[in-house]
């Protein structure tokens, strides 16, 4: 071959590479096509040595929701904060141990941002802490996001973006992560019977279990700790709650124990049980406690979470989701059309459920995040 003609071989394939990368990034001809015949050839070969049989008949989803009524509703909450907090009840009058104003050094590119607060739970059981900031906006518009990232494994800086969105539509923001990620410690505990462990998975939490503390508790305390200090010294109108995967899950539960949240994003987050079977990612130790969805299962908590009056819970999935919970399985079970169904019934609240067919990454994407600002704008019209 001539030089001639190897380098326009060259100058081909740059062309064919570089518009392929051009392709990818921008979704632009032919990624939808490629898209799509990854997954039709790929993904069932993948999922098929860990998906089991479902047995559900998704016909019969109404005969597992045990609720008819409002009344209905308080008991089964009112069970899950027994269950939670034991005979201690729910605790509305506890405070953070640590409040304080952080210098805003590391977030100086956020616009709208008057002060940054650093809230604090850490006398929980096992010297367990929670580290969450508080983003207050300067032009405000009198309404909070609690934004639960999950498990991430750095710091908040890791969702500036989406801090930003928020803050440029005047809402302030609460970030968390799941205990023992991001800025939360991970402790050290010396069992008699099986030495020292430090707690940094959350399956090792089985091992502190007892007659008298429900590890369960870690992942709401916080939030409810760090609400009671923000109703005492801010008049904000609305709590708002977004959460992805892990924090999906924690916005699935939290507001259906606590109605001071009435609107819900959770994206990723959650299947029923019997779902979650069929599924790669069965779920964390918090997301299968036999005791504590015998009170109320999933379907159960979607209907807890979404009614009330001017309550709204929205599940996002993603289609191609490489992790969990996906879209795709979904649209295989729809069982999302019972819930609606119940709460039509009891004639109070929205619950909604959106697919993301934009990317095929375990995330919120920029659709979610900009479908998830206009239900929120839409609401507040």
């Amino acid at each position: 071959m001539s030089k001639k003609n190897i380098l326009l071989l060259g100058i081909a394939l740059l062309a064919v590479f570089t518009y392929g990368v051009s392709a990818g990034h921008y979704k632009t001809f032919p990624f939808d096509l490629l898209r799509d015949t990854k997954y039709l050839f790929l993904e069932p070969q993948e999922q098929a040595p860990h998906r089991p049989q479902i047995y559900q008949d998704i016909s019969k989803i109404d005969g597992l929701i045990r609720i008819d009524d409002e009344n209905d509703v308080l008991k089964k909450r009112n069970g899950l904060i027994q269950y939670i907090w034991l005979n201690n009840g729910f605790p509305y009058d506890k405070m953070p141990n640590h409040v304080e104003e952080l210098h805003t050094h590391d977030f100086t590119s956020l616009n709208n941002l008057k002060q940054i607060i650093s809230i604090t739970v850490d006398d929980m059981e096992y010297g367990m802490n929670s580290i969450s900031y508080l983003f207050l906006a300067e032009s405000s518009n009198d309404k909070l996001i609690i934004f639960h990232q999950g498990h991430a494994e750095q710091s908040f800086s890791e969702d500036e973006d989406k801090i930003q969105l928020f803050l440029d539509r005047g809402y302030s923001v609460l970030m968390f992560s799941m205990v023992t990620h991001g800025l939360n410690n991970e402790p050290v505990i010396d069992f008699p019977e099986f030495g020292n462990l430090r707690l940094n998975s959350h399956d090792h939490f089985k091992l502190i279990e007892s007659d008298t503390f429900h590890p369960i508790k870690y992942f709401f305390e916080p939030i409810s700790v760090s609400l009671n200090y923000i109703d005492q010294k801010f008049d904000f109108q609305s709590y708002y709650m977004v959460g992805l995967s892990g924090g999906g899950w924690v916005t699935v539960v939290y507001p259906a124990i606590d109605p001071r949240i009435t609107q819900s994003y959770s994206v990723a987050g959650s299947f029923p049980i019997w779902l979650r079977a069929a599924s790669a990612n069965f779920g964390d130790y918090e997301q299968t406690i036999p005791e504590f969805y015998r009170i109320a299962n999933y379907e159960e908590l979607y209907i807890m979470n979404s009614f009330g009056d001017d309550r709204r819970l929205v599940l996002f999935y993603n289609t191609f989701d490489p992790c969990c919970f996906s879209g795709t399985l979904y649209e295989e079970f729809p069982f999302g059309d019972s819930i609606e169904s119940k709460l039509n019934e009891l004639g109070k609240g929205e619950f909604v459920i959106l697919l993301d067919d934009t990317h095929n990454e375990h995330k919120i994407s920029d659709w979610t995040m900009n479908k998830i600002l206009e239900l929120m704008e839409d609401s507040s019209t």
